[in-house]
Parts: structure tokens; C-alpha cells; sequence
């Protein structure tokens, strides 16, 4: 009877554990890495980016953002929409074409799903060249698709069906019929480098090929009507609105007009060389936009002096005597002009110029005659210093989230105040519950501030420390700077600069106490930072407390970088976070943990020789521990002076190997009996390992040597009002962790309110516990009699939470890299323990407490162990039982960075960077989910609603059937997952779906006609040959595949 009971309370866990707990990856944030494609569609309002990873996305209005991504591994290299119709084409570059569609899904939101491929071929035994795609242009009529290639073709296909006409191929036989005999035998036509359909006559097209011949194509008569004999390389072609004119971009740096009149061998009109007369670099992409002053809009990539300016990326726009060259720090990948001219007006009327560059998107005003930046509202670039350190806080109070606001608001006066052009579609995500804020340290020594609260990273503070230290740096942040009195007149945009001036400004930690308005930031050269949030500028001297960690220890002597020199008169500090206090940790090595109590007024920070705790209100020290071990001599050579380490620790490596190849060799076996012994030793190792008493889901956990290089090292800090010393007296403490799985524990007396400025702060050493295992101590917790983790500092003081429980036991829960245990208080004897049940190898890298709450039923939640392992798994602890509940695989086991970079939130969320450019966001928690929710509306083909209208819901949304498609997006390998309340991987809903639909004869017979009819229509095909996924087994798993909701 008690078995069944058992039982029936292991279900009803599971269910409790279903409603709590689901894992989803939901949005990334920031820019795309290594993009390769961009497309706009002026009707829908909309820009699709492709990436080298086969990835690509559809942006609109803010919060408007739909994924696609292909089965192929292979980068995209074009985007187009096809005109008026929700569908896009796509070209990969193993030269397969792919056509998406805009849908509805079951819930009303936009997704994207492939309809079909087309993969190009030629005639047997014809070259590969000959059928490689260059140029992709979808007819204005919606019907055909032309497709240039290297083999100087333009193939002709039907759409959607992707059937060739091979009557309608555009040869170079029949090009060359009507070109001059001189100009023929000179040279061959190459490439084709561009099509451009006639803006007012859609029966004609332009084709241009590689070698400067541009020809005038008639589709219904089938010949060609003009050649523009060009001499000079072709780069690009673009059409004048009103059809009368051409304009050609060429390998030298110019470009030439072209009438398109009567004349069959027109003459250029006019030559031009924008920046010559010196050698200049090719024009990829040039466009011609007339207005109605009649003075038109040329735009156009490179094009620099060969010599002087080869190295630029540009984008220059010419109108009339205005000439700027707008110049990024990375590759120009792509641009294109939003314009509020319909389709049939007679002028052009280009309000923005969008550039996608390798690692940005710009937007340029060109309707305000300065020619400013329009702030982004997405595709951020994260990145423009790399990213050292992120942290998360939570429920940010009103009163500070509209004082970072109006911080930032006063940086960004050079913007141009024109809203975001591309405004096609409309979020229906519910409007977050809360304010959260994401803060990521950089390398330059920035902090920026990011709104964390919904699907776009919307940046709204940047705080830099550069100007607290004497450097040689110019730290002229403004980006508008022209210098149009040089030649050429170039102008930096954009705010991607990968280099630093002083690797010693990289920011390694942050704290912000979100009740007091506190802020502590840490460094690489050991400086410690603590701010105050001021709404006014000041001018004011930071003075400065150099903190000896190693106490004057003469036998250690530092080998690594010099400590940063503060300013000694006054600075400039703008309104926003404003430095008041620094401390300067000798020697000065990189702050590895950081913690902050702004009821006390301390700071404690730790590096790889001790940690020490500041008196932030009377700028004083209060005490200081040096962890250094005797044999922790890397410990002082600093993180840039690591090689001389590096082949030690090989050296000892390899000579650990050879003493226990020494100590296990034995006298040699010679003839037929050696294969035996060692068959038999074989055997017994077997043996030996099956009869070891360990627990099923446990390892053993082997002991480390105290000679360990880095024991010294300090891994986690933290405050806490608990029963250190006695159990009848509570009263402010300090714990540290090291490398060497020692945790150290100061009592600390602080002073009452009045006399604080008066008496100073003490600190005694009360406990130091030695783990026996020596890993590293990860993190360490104090839970309340009740079991809950202690508040913040202020957070019960302003009634955010309950008072902690100060009259049952406490507990220390003390996290190492191989196992959690809890210790009463304050005898800290061993109450419980867990091993790391995971895999052989696998340590804890990232641990935070969560709180969880249940999707059915508001009133219920539980806090829990967010864990991070080296494998890349995320797991949720109980507490205080300390019981797995789940496990997930999350990130790879081989991307050290992603799961070195991963910052947990406090409702069970988390951050990791996928990219050095894009935060991956990820949610193990059932009830808190941000992901995309968005719709397009589209029209009978004829366009899109674009009024940013929100349909309001109640509370975070979770996506209807979510485990069923999401689990068939990670069979096929797809960047949204969920798996809802599993241990383990678990069978997959899709295997099972497709397991029975296989077994279905009625099902079975069905896909047999169809792949019957299917082989009868492609015998008739000559050049293409035709996927449809809607048509084939394939396509039974690929709508779940496809089916992307709103993301």
C-alpha cells in the first residue's frame, strides 16, 4: 500500500515540476554574426538579413522579428521578396534556391515556412560554372524569376513551381548577334553582374555582363534592343525612374549615365570618377534616385583612392555640391534607400539610407540636410567593445529606471529625432510585467545599460571610466564629426571600434544595488570603482586607497602589468553614475569576484591573492586576507605574461604522465603470454570497477593536491546578517571562497547610524572551513530558518520581501565546482550533500538562486539552484533538500565562451553569449517567457498593416503546443528548443509522430502517389530540378521543421 502511495506522490511531483519548470530558447538579442545578405520590401515595410550560418531573419517595427533557417549548412548570399505577395527567395551558396512564405499559425502569428527548392543544372558534362547563380531578379509581375550566371546565361524559372522555360534562356549567342564585330572578337562577355527590370516598362529588362557590355532585353520579342558598350569591368547597373536613363558602376571607380533613346549604340552621356584622379577601388552597388528639385541622389559602395583610402568601407552619397563618404569600421556588406515616393509617382524621394556592414546596421537621415544617424531600435551591435562582463538585475524600482533614462537620454542629442523607417508589422507580446536591466562590461572600460524587459535589447545608458585615469587616448565620443574641408570628405558613423587603447580599463565585474542607486565596477588592473547615481554633472577628484592584498610579503614579487594612475584634479563627470571612491588592490591583478552592501556601506572584492573589504562611506579598509599559497607562483604573473606558465604546465603534464607510465610498468612479458597478461589485466580493471560501491547517479570525487597552482584564487564573495560566532546572536559577516575550496567567514561590527561616520567598521576572522575534495568554491548561500535565501541588502527594509526567519537555524550552502553542501549555523557541521549527478568530467561553472513559478497556479512557487555545468547543461536544484529536478541540454560543451559568459536572472531566466555580436536568451522556467509574438498582415498579396498595435493579453505567454514544435525544431537542429519537465534527453515527440505515420498504410499509399506523380513531372524538366517539401516524405517532418512561431 505505501508502494502505491510512493507512487502516486512521484506522479504528482512530476506534474508540480511540469507547471514549474520548461526549457525554451526564445529570442537572441543583438546584432547577427557574419551577415552575408540584405533585402528590403518597400510594400511590406519589411528587411530580411541572412548570415553564413544559413540563418536568416525578417525584421519590422520594433519587436517584429520572424526566423527562418535552411536545412543546408550553407551561407546565404541573397535575399529578395517577391514583389507583393508575402514570399521571399533565397540563394545559398551551394547555388539551391529556396522560396519561403509568410503564414498564419494555429495562434495568429506570422511564421515563416520553405515551400520549396530549385537547384539549377546544366546540360551532362557541362561545367559547373555555367549554372552558378550571380544574380537573382524576381519579375514585377510575381510570375518568372531570372537568374544570371557565371556562364554569362540568364535562365528563365516559373514561380512557385520553379519550372524552367528553356525557350525563354537568354544565351550569349543571342546577345552577341547585334553587337559590333570589333567589340566581339576584343573579348567575351564574362558574368552576368546585373538585372534590373525597367521601372515603366516591365517587358524590358537590363542585363550586364562582367566584361562592360550592358544589353536592353525585350521579353516579348526576345532580342535585344540597345547595347551600351562599356570598356571598363562591370560592377553594377541601376535604372532612373522615369526609364530614360541608366547609370553603370565599374571596377575603376567610376561611373557612367546612359540615355536609353533610339539609339541602339548609345553613348555614355557622362564619365565620372567621384574620387580620382588617383588609381580608385571598384563600385560594387551604385542606385540613382531622382527628386523633384531635380537633383538626384547618387549612392554608391567604395570607390576610394586605391593608395590612400583602400582600406575604408564606404558609402558615399553625392547630391549636387553635397558630398559625404560615410565611413565604417567594418565591411560594407550591403545598403539599400527607404523611399516615400509610391511606386507610381514620376520622382524618387529617399528619406534613409540603411547600411549593413559586417558588424552593424546604420540608418542615415536623409531627409535632415546634416545627413544624421537614426538610433536603432534592434540590431544593436553588442559588441562595439568586446564584451568582458555581464550582470543581471531584476524589478528595477520606477524612480531608478527613469533616472538611467534620462542619463542617456542627454548622450544621444546627435541622433537624428526621424523614428525608425522599417515599420512593417505589429507586436502582439504581452507588455512586460517588469523592469529588468542587463549591464555588460566592456573592454574599453564602458558599461553599457540595456532595457532586458521584452524581445528587443533596447540600449538606454552608457558609463565610462576612461576619464578617472590618465591615458593617451582622445575619448571624443562624438560621432558626427565631419571633416568636409579634406578630400575626400569622410565622415565616421556607426559605433562598432574592436580596438582598445589600454587592455587595463576592461571592465571584469559588476555590482548594482538597485534600492540605493550603488554602483561598484571592477577592473583588469585590479581597480575597484564605486559610484553614485547623480541626476546633474559635477566636477570633482576621486581620491584613491591602494589595498596591499599581499601585506608586504617580500618572498612574491609581481611580473604582471602596471596599476592604472588616477587623475589628481578635478574631472568632468556627466550627469548619470558618477565615481566618488577607488581602490587600488596591489598588486594589480584582475578582480575576480566583487560584492556589494549598500545598508553597510562595504565593498569586497577579491583577486588571486586575497580579498580585501572597504569602507566605501568613511573611505577607509577595513581588513585584508592574502590567500596566496606558497607554490601560487603564476599567481603573480598577471594575465598578459602567461607563456613562460604555459610551458611549465605542460612540463609538469608530461612528466606526471611519465611517472605514472614509470610506476605502472612491470617486468616485460615476452612471447605468446603478453596478449594474455594483458587480456587479464584487462579483466580485472573490469572487475574491479563493476564492485566499486558508488551511487547510481553519482562519481567519485577525487581529492586535489594543496600545491595546485591558483588555489589562492578568489571565487566568490558574500554578505550576509547571520549566526556566525553564536546562535543566540546574529550579526553582519563576510564569507570568501577560493580555488582551493576554502571558505573563509569575518564577523563584522558596523557602528549604529549616528555613530557611523565616527567609529570605524571592524572585521575578525570567526570560521574558515576546508572542503576535503579542495574544488573550487563556486558560490556560497545562507538560507533562513525557513529555508529561503537571505534578501538583499534594503530589500526587506523597503517591504520587497518578507523579513528573513531570525530565530530557527540557519543553513551555509557552500557550491563547489563538484558538489553542493549545506552546513548548519553556526557550528557548521554537515547537514546535507549532493554530489554532481552529471557525467564523468563535469564541474559547475555558474550557479545563482531562481524562483520559480507555477504556470497553473499563481499563489504557488518554489526558489531553486540554477546550475551551469562545463557540459553545458542547466540544471534546477531543490532547496534546502538539495534534489535534481531537471536537467537540459543548453549550450554546446565545446563553446567555452558561451557557457563562460552565461548570467542567470532571478526568475529562472538566462543569457549566454552565442556570438562575440548576440546574446542567446533561454528560459527554464514554464511561466516567465519572452519570445517574439508578432503578425503580418498581408492583403491578397497586396501589402501590410503597419500600425505598431499592441492586442493586449494578461501576464507572460507561453506558445500554444510549444513542446510538440519545438521539440520537432531541435530534431531538425534548429535554435528553439523546449522540453518540458524531463530529466535527461528523452525520446522525442516528433520520432514518435513519424515513427506512426510510417506504420500508417492509409498514409504510406498517399506518399507513394505522390512521389509517383512527383517523378512523372520532373522527367520534364531539362535544366531544373524540383524539391517541394509540401510534396514528399520530407515534407511530413518539415512542416514542423519550418513552422517557426513568430521567431
Amino acid at each position: 500500500m505505501k508502494r502505491f502511495r510512493r507512487h502516486g506522490n512521484e506522479l504528482h511531483r512530476e506534474r508540480i515540476k511540469q507547471d514549474l519548470f520548461q526549457f525554451n530558447k526564445t529570442v537572441e538579442h543583438g546584432f547577427p554574426h557574419q551577415p552575408s545578405a540584405l533585402a528590403y520590401s518597400p510594400v511590406l515595410q519589411l528587411m530580411a538579413i541572412g548570415s553564413r550560418s544559413g540563418a536568416f531573419k525578417i525584421y519590422g517595427a520594433p519587436e517584429v522579428e520572424i526566423m527562418g533557417l535552411h536545412e543546408e549548412n550553407a551561407a546565404v548570399t541573397q535575399i529578395h521578396f517577391l514583389p507583393e505577395q508575402g514570399q521571399l527567395v533565397t540563394l545559398l551558396d551551394d547555388n539551391s534556391l529556396h522560396l519561403w512564405k509568410l503564414k498564419k499559425s494555429l495562434d495568429g502569428l506570422s511564421i515563416l515556412k520553405e515551400e520549396s527548392h530549385f537547384d539549377l543544372r546544366g546540360q551532362p558534362g557541362a561545367p559547373p560554372s555555367v549554372t552558378t547563380i550571380t544574380v537573382v531578379l524576381p519579375h514585377s509581375s510575381g510570375d518568372v524569376i531570372f537568374l544570371g550566371t557565371e556562364g554569362g546565361c540568364v535562365f528563365v524559372v516559373e514561380q512557385p513551381s520553379f519550372r524552367e522555360q528553356e525557350e525563354r534562356t537568354i544565351t550569349q549567342e543571342a546577345v552577341l548577334q547585334n553587337v559590333p564585330d570589333d567589340y566581339r572578337s576584343r573579348r567575351s562577355l564574362g558574368s552576368v553582374e546585373a538585372l534590373q527590370e525597367n521601372p515603366r516598362n516591365p517587358h524590358q529588362i537590363l542585363v550586364g555582363y562582367s566584361r562592360g557590355l550592358v544589353i536592353l532585353w525585350d521579353l516579348q520579342a526576345n532580342q535585344a534592343t540597345h547595347h551600351f558598350l562599356g570598356d571598363q569591368q562591370l560592377e553594377s547597373v541601376a535604372w532612373q525612374r522615369d526609364g530614360r536613363q541608366i547609370i553603370s558602376s565599374h571596377s575603376d571607380g567610376s561611373f557612367y549615365q546612359w540615355p536609353v533613346s533610339n539609339d541602339r549604340l548609345p553613348q555614355p552621356l557622362e564619365k565620372s570618377v567621384p574620387y580620382g584622379p588617383y588609381p580608385c577601388k571598384a563600385i560594387p552597388k551604385i542606385i540613382w534616385l531622382a527628386t523633384k528639385q531635380r537633383t538626384p541622389f547618387i549612392i554608391f559602395k567604395g570607390g576610394m583612392p586605391r593608395a590612400s583610402y583602400g582600406d575604408r568601407h564606404c558609402v558615399s552619397v553625392l547630391h549636387g555640391s553635397k558630398q559625404i563618404a560615410f565611413d565604417f569600421t567594418s565591411r560594407v556588406i550591403d545598403f539599400f534607400v527607404v523611399d516615400e515616393g509610391g511606386s507610381e509617382s514620376d520622382c524618387d524621394d529617399p528619406s534613409a539610407l540603411l547600411v549593413l556592414a559586417e558588424e552593424e546596421l546604420v540608418a542615415i537621415d536623409l531627409k535632415t540636410p546634416s545627413w544624421p544617424v537614426i538610433q536603432s531600435p534592434y540590431l544593436i551591435p553588442l559588441h562595439c567593445s568586446a564584451i568582458t562582463c555581464s550582470h543581471h538585475v531584476s524589478n528595477i524600482p520606477i524612480k531608478l529606471w527613469e533616472r538611467i533614462i534620462a542619463a542617456g537620454s542627454k548622450q544621444i542629442t546627435h541622433y537624428s529625432s526621424k523614428p525608425w523607417p522599417i515599420d512593417g508589422g505589429y507586436s502582439t507580446a504581452p507588455e512586460p510585467l517588469q523592469r529588468d536591466l542587463l549591464l555588460t562590461g566592456h573592454e574599453d572600460g564602458t558599461i553599457r545599460f540595456w532595457d532586458a524587459s521584452g524581445v528587443c535589447l533596447k540600449p538606454l545608458y552608457k558609463l565610462s571610466t576612461v576619464n578617472v585615469f590618465v591615458t593617451d587616448a582622445d575619448h571624443n565620443d562624438n560621432l558626427n564629426q565631419s571633416s568636409e574641408d579634406e578630400w575626400p570628405p569622410l565622415r565616421k558613423v556607426g559605433c562598432f571600434d574592436p580596438y582598445s587603447d589600454d587592455p587595463r580599463l576592461g571592465i571584469q565585474k559588476i555590482h548594482l544595488c538597485k534600492y540605493s542607486s550603488y554602483l561598484a565596477v571592477a577592473g583588469t588592473a585590479g581597480q575597484v570603482l564605486v559610484m553614485e547615481l547623480n541626476d546633474e554633472a559635477v566636477d570633482q577628484a576621486v581620491p584613491c586607497t591602494l589595498v596591499d592584498i599581499l601585506q608586504d610579503q617580500d618572498t612574491f614579487k609581481w611580473k604582471g602589468h602596471e596599476r592604472l594612475n588616477p587623475h589628481e584634479d578635478l574631472v568632468h563627470f556627466p550627469a548619470g553614475f558618477q565615481p566618488f571612491a577607488l581602490v587600488q588592490c596591489q598588486p594589480p591583478a584582475v578582480v575576480t569576484s566583487l560584492a556589494l552592501h549598500s545598508e553597510w556601506k562595504l565593498v569586497t572584492f577579491g583577486t588571486s591573492h586575497g580579498f580585501g573589504l572597504y569602507d566605501y562611506q568613511q573611505k577607509r579598509t577595513v581588513m585584508v586576507r592574502c590567500t596566496l599559497h606558497p607554490s601560487d607562483q603564476l599567481a603573480l604573473e598577471g594575465p598578459l605574461s602567461r607563456v613562460k606558465s604555459i610551458k611549465k604546465s605542460l612540463r609538469q603534464s608530461f612528466r606526471r604522465i611519465r611517472g605514472t607510465r614509470a610506476s605502472g610498468r612491470k617486468r616485460p612479458v615476452h612471447g605468446d603470454g603478453a596478449a594474455k597478461v594483458q587480456e587479464a589485466n584487462a579483466r580485472m580493471d573490469r572487475e574491479a570497477l563493476n564492485e566499486m560501491e558508488l551511487a547510481p547517479v553519482q562519481r567519485r570525487i577525487e581529492a586535489r593536491s594543496a600545491d595546485d597552482s591558483f588555489t589562492g584564487f578568489v571565487r566568490s564573495l558574500y554578505f550576509a546578517d547571520s549566526f556566525v560566532r553564536d546562535g543566540s546572536y546574529h550579526e553582519p559577516s563576510l564569507w570568501a571562497g577560493t580555488n582551493g575550496g576554502t571558505v573563509f567567514a569575518y564577523a563584522i561590527h558596523v557602528p549604529p547610524v549616528e555613530r557611523r561616520m565616527e567609529e570605524p567598521v571592524t572585521a575578525a576572522q570567526a570560521k574558515e572551513i576546508q572542503l576535503m575534495h579542495r574544488a573550487p568554491v563556486v558560490g556560497i548561500f545562507i538560507l533562513d530558518g525557513r529555508g529561503v535565501l537571505l534578501p538583499e541588502p534594503l530589500e526587506a527594509a523597503h517591504d520587497l520581501s518578507k523579513s528573513p526567519d531570525m530565530h530557527g537555524n540557519h543553513m551555509l550552502l557552500v557550491v563547489s565546482e563538484e558538489q553542493f553542501k549545506i552546513f548548519t549555523l553556526p557550528k557548521v557541521s554537515t547537514k546535507t550533500k549532493l554530489k554532481l549527478t552529471a557525467l564523468e568530467g563535469s564541474r559547475v561553472r555558474k550557479v545563482s538562486v531562481a524562483n520559480f513559478n507555477s504556470s497553473r497556479a499563481d499563489d504557488y512557487s518554489e526558489n531553486g539552484l540554477l546550475v551551469l555545468t562545463n557540459l553545458g547543461d542547466v540544471q534546477v536544484i531543490s532547496l534546502p533538500t538539495l534534489r535534481n529536478q531537471v536537467r537540459y541540454e543548453c549550450i554546446r560543451k565545446e563553446d567555452v565562451s558561451g557557457i563562460a559568459s552565461c548570467v542567470f536572472t532571478k526568475s529562472g531566466q538566462g543569457f549566454y553569449l552565442i556570438s562575440p555580436s548576440e546574446f542567446e536568451r533561454f528560459s527554464v522556467s514554464s511561466k516567465w517567457v519572452v519570445e517574439p509574438r508578432c503578425v503580418i498582415d498581408i492583403d491578397e498579396g497586396l501589402g501590410t498593416r503597419t500600425s505598431q498595435q499592441r492586442i493586449p493579453q494578461d501576464g507572460p505567454v507561453t506558445k500554444p503546443n510549444s513542446g510538440e514544435m519545438v521539440q520537432s525544431q531541435q530534431k531538425y537542429g534548429l535554435n528553439r528548443q523546449a522540453s518540458i519537465g524531463s530529466e535527461g534527453d528523452g525520446k522525442k515527440t516528433v520520432e514518435i509522430m513519424e515513427h506512426a505515420l510510417l506504420n500508417d498504410e492509409r498514409v504510406l499509399l498517399e506518399i507513394q502517389s505522390t512521389l509517383e506523380s512527383e517523378s512523372a513531372s520532373a522527367d520534364r524538366l531539362s535544366f531544373g530540378h524540383l524539391n517541394r517539401n509540401s510534396k514528399n516524405v520530407a515534407g511530413v517532418q518539415s512542416q514542423g521543421q519550418r513552422m517557426m512561431n513568430g521567431d
